[in-house]
Parts: C-alpha cells; sequence; structure tokens
C-alpha cells in the first residue's frame, strides 16, 4: 500500500484534537495514522501491538538495573521498538508456514506507542488509540 501523506496529515490533526479535548494521548501523535493506514489488515495492528506491549515487559525488566527515564528512556524504546520489529520480522517466517500478515507497522511506532503507554494507563491510551485511528480511517476514505 502506498503511503497516503493525506491520510498522515488528517491522523495527526484529528490526533491533535483528540489531545486537547481528552488530555490523553492516542499512543503518540502520529501513531493512530499509521494504525489507520493498516486498518484493512487487521493483522499489522495487532502485531505492533504486540510487540509494544512486549518492550513495555522488558522496559519495565530493566528499569530496576539501568537509569532509563527523560530521554534516555525515549531513546531506549524507539531503538528497543525497531530491535523487536526487526526481530519479530526474522523469527516469523520460521513459526508460521504463511505468516498472515503479522507484521509490525514501522519502526518508530512500537516505540513511540510503548512510551505512552508508559506514561498513561494502559487503557485509555489503547482505547483512545482505536478511536482515533477509526475515525481517521474513515474520514480518509470519505475525502480520499
Amino acid at each position: 500500500m502506498p503511503l497516503n501523506y493525506n491520510s498522515l496529515f488528517l491522523g495527526l490533526v484529528l490526533s491533535l484534537i483528540y489531545v486537547e479535548i481528552t488530555g490523553v494521548s492516542p499512543g503518540g501523535l502520529i501513531v493512530p495514522a499509521y494504525f489507520s493506514l493498516y486498518l484493512d489488515q487487521p493483522w499489522r495492528p495487532v502485531a505492533t501491538i504486540l510487540v509494544a506491549l512486549l518492550l513495555l515487559v522488558i522496559y519495565r525488566w530493566l528499569f530496576r538495573y539501568f537509569i532509563l527515564f527523560g530521554r534516555r528512556r525515549f531513546v531506549f524504546m524507539i531503538l528497543g521498538g525497531a530491535l523487536l520489529g526487526q526481530v519479530w520480522a526474522l523469527i516469523l517466517p520460521h513459526l508460521f508456514s504463511e505468516p498472515i500478515g503479522l507484521r509490525v507497522i514501522g519502526w518508530v511506532v512500537p516505540g513511540i506507542l510503548t512510551s505512552n503507554l508508559e506514561r498513561q494507563k494502559m487503557l485509555p491510551t489503547l482505547a483512545s488509540l482505536i478511536v482515533v485511528s477509526v475515525l481517521t480511517f474513515f474520514i480518509s476514505r470519505l475525502l480520499y
């Protein structure tokens, strides 16, 4: 699927409006826009959320042993998300004969999502992500 910059822009605007109204970030400002691009391939958002949750577990375990806050935390999550996404892509074909589209969305999306999952509670973040992603998906289909 070619990258649709109009949908990304729409998703960014809707995310900004959502944050201003509710005060809850939908997993990062650009994450719902990328999720909306792949809602017609539901396994990709699922795989991305699974990688983000795995990274969150790894972060919470490493947090006890290393100083990970502020910029270090964010960089760790971006790099960890990229690394886990690549490991996921390498291991997955060996687990299934057909990997059923369980690919992670982008390199930085899981890290940004994990960063927001850590800062906010999990349920409001994931619920907001779903709301803004679905809204972006349907509005972009209507407009473009």
